[in-house]
């Protein structure tokens, strides 16, 4: 007569310590994910020209313009320069993000994703 209920062969003991690393795991991601959002990058455009700062909760939290680069007839060339600083700022601070957990999670691909079973 088959054995109802349980796991075959000791799981109970190897699902324990799957829970144990799935916690331990999850407080380095916290962790982490707080360390990240106190760090901020500082990415610049046209040469130093126009410089933003994004936090790693992905705020802007600085613009920084040179005197020379605001010009009245082009506000167009000044739109595209804080847009590049802008965008490669959230650039770093996604590719830290990501570097960060990868570190955690062993290159799992993320949470629920990429576990071998």
């Amino acid at each position: 007569m088959a054995k109802r209920g349980g796991f075959p062969g000791g799981m109970p003991g190897n699902m324990n310590n799957l829970m144990k690393q799935a916690q331990k795991m999850q407080k380095q991601m916290e962790e982490a994910t707080k360390e990240l959002e106190e760090k901020e990058v500082t990415a610049a455009a046209g040469g130093g020209a126009v410089e933003v700062t994004i936090s790693g909760k992905k705020e802007v939290t600085k613009v920084k313009l040179a005197e020379e680069v605001v010009d009245p007839d082009d506000i167009e060339m000044l739109e595209d320069l804080i847009m590049a600083a802008t965008n490669e700022a959230l650039r770093q601070i996604e590719e830290a993000s990501q570097q960060t957990m990868s570190k955690i999670t062993g290159g799992l691909g993320g949470i629920g994703g990429g576990f071998p079973f």
